[in-house]
């Protein structure tokens, strides 16, 4: 993914689209990356709301730590109109959000994306399918991993639930942010072994390197730094 901008960069709205990245002077390549244009994804496509900016990791902070249950369905509502204005090419039979390993759900309480699953799915008119798709493999204790590291983190780490099929199904599969795209490809390959027709790709945030001031190296340090600090981009999210 690339992306160029300048000082037009900076007076982008609180959160920004891709069209309005586009506006300010961003541009984002299309295809946005070279494992897209070689065809190297598992997922058939993949869109995300807004580019990752401060306002939007604070806001993911809220919902992924705080449980702001009201981010949810902010961001259920903005990726359903994403849903909509793709019409056809993102047609789905059921919404499933990536999950969490067991220990890391049960130590945390939710999965975060579930947050956003459910409001989608009842704004979409879809089955939410968390309990298709399960996490078997946990994360590597290390906050901090290269891409490399990333990559090797999730590879087979994801499984469809033993005896569920998710046979001839378009899959909408949900997560909160794509850096690498690692995440949704082994979640997507999984689903396909499965059985699914299609997998698309859908996140609230998409890490834009040499744009997004939220870099994919810096992400998990400064979720453990900041995720009860710094409130104000969420806050002025919820009051647009």
């Amino acid at each position: 993914m690339t992306a160029t901008g300048g000082e037009s960069a900076r007076q982008l709205p609180l959160v920004a689209t891709v069209e309005e990245a586009a506006v300010a002077g961003v541009e984002i390549a299309k295809p946005l990356c070279r494992l897209c244009r070689e065809g190297n994804y598992a997922f058939d496509r993949a869109r995300s709301y807004g580019l990752y900016n401060d306002a939007l990791h604070h806001a993911i902070l809220l919902l992924k730590y705080e449980e702001v249950t009201r981010l949810g369905d902010w961001f259920a509502a903005r990726l359903a109109e994403i849903v909509a204005r793709e019409g056809e090419a993102f047609r789905a039979d059921v919404i499933v959000p990536v999950p969490l390993h067991l220990d890391r759900q049960h130590e945390r309480g939710y999965n975060q994306a579930e947050l956003i699953a459910r409001p989608l799915a009842r704004r979409l008119h879809l089955k939410q399918g968390a309990y298709l798709l399960m996490r078997t493999k946990p994360r590597p204790a290390r906050l901090v991993l290269s891409r490399k590291e990333q990559w090797e983190s999730v590879r087979g780490a994801y499984a469809t639930r033993k005896g569920l099929r998710v046979d001839k199904l378009r899959v909408l599969l949900l997560d909160d942010v794509l850096t690498t795209g690692a995440t949704l490809d082994s979640c997507a390959r999984a689903l396909k072994r499965a059985g699914a027709a299609a997998v698309l790709g859908l996140t609230v945030a998409r890490v834009v390197p040499g744009w997004s001031p939220t870099g994919p190296q810096q992400q998990l340090q400064r979720e453990t730094e900041a995720s009860r600090a710094n409130q104000q981009g969420a806050t002025s999210i919820l009051r647009t």
